[in-house]
């Protein structure tokens, strides 16, 4: 379990091709303090370390991940948010994130406003996840506040220390991010509809 607080970026120094599966190859400031079978949130997708050299880790993702999520369009040199799981004893900043990845969303607008930024996303609604405002969303692994909420997209405002602190930096319009909405919505969703 994570809180979609980010912990630091990595870079992808390498990446590697295996039948159907992909090996990233992630260089990063806790890299060296990880260990053999911990598990680890990339952009929000939960990967387990596979490999350790230096500082540098290497985490391997399944087709059906790569399907879900943005990891399939990663880049060498590209940014990428990190978080260890949580710790049992530690304060639970942010709110409950899984680490799977419902979706990914496309970025329609980055507007300024004096120093922060508001980031829409659209999303495809076929699959019945949903935002409300001043709900929670994780985006990219960031744990984040809607503050508009439609059908199919959402806004979030984007404060400068986050900004500087994750990739979030780096999207742009056309830009794809992972989506993992929040799990007690999710719930709720699915019981209304086995309801009806």
């Amino acid at each position: 379990m994570f809180t979609g607080i980010i912990e630091t970026l990595g870079t992808v120094k390498k990446i590697e091709l295996e039948q159907s599966n992909i090996h990233f190859f992630i260089e990063s400031s806790i890299s060296a303090e990880l260990k053999i079978d911990q598990s680890v949130s990339h952009n929000g997708v939960c990967l387990t370390v596979v490999g350790l050299e230096g500082d540098e880790h290497q985490v391997t993702a399944i087709h059906e991940t790569l399907e879900k999520s943005n990891l399939g369009k990663l880049k060498v040199g590209d940014l990428v948010n990190l978080e260890r799981c949580v710790k049992v004893d530690g304060r639970m900043d942010g709110h409950i994130v899984q680490g799977h990845v419902d979706q990914t969303a496309i970025c329609t607008a980055v507007e300024p406003q004096e120093g922060s930024a508001i980031y829409t996303f659209e999303y495809d609604s076929k699959l019945n996840n949903m935002t409300v405002e001043k709900g929670s969303i994780t985006v990219n692994g960031i744990s984040l506040t809607v503050v508009n909420s439609e059908k199919n997209s959402f806004s979030v405002a984007i404060i400068p220390y986050t900004l500087e602190h994750t990739n979030l930096k780096t999207i742009e319009v056309g830009s794809t991010v992972n989506l993992e909405f929040d799990i007690i919505g999710k719930y709720v969703s699915k019981l209304l509809a086995l309801r009806d």
